[in-house]
């Protein structure tokens, strides 16, 4: 299963049970602090996720690795079409 297919799969089982116990089925009758609390619950979930999306992030480009051989080599790609263009002509 794919990491997108995980996440609608924990969604739709969240989703389902917050609608179940949001709507009130007959037999269940919850405190007015609990309806509470539930009713927006989706809103703090989803300021939460977006606050770890941040994290996460940030945390991956604060971490993120430099390639110093990619780098040169790039480099050296650079100078040769350089070299190549102005060869045809062409001046910088």
């Amino acid at each position: 299963m794919t990491k997108l297919g995980q996440w609608l799969c924990g969604l739709v089982l969240l989703g389902s049970a917050w609608a179940a116990l949001a709507l009130s089925p007959p037999g269940l009758r919850l405190p007015a602090p609990f309806r509470q609390a539930l009713l927006p619950l989706p809103v703090y979930l989803l300021v939460a996720f977006g606050c770890y999306s941040l994290a996460t992030v940030g945390f991956r480009l604060a971490t993120f690795n430099d390639c110093e051989e990619a780098a040169a080599e790039l480099r050296e790609h650079i100078r040769a079409a350089r070299a190549d263009l102005a060869r045809r002509g062409l001046r910088f």
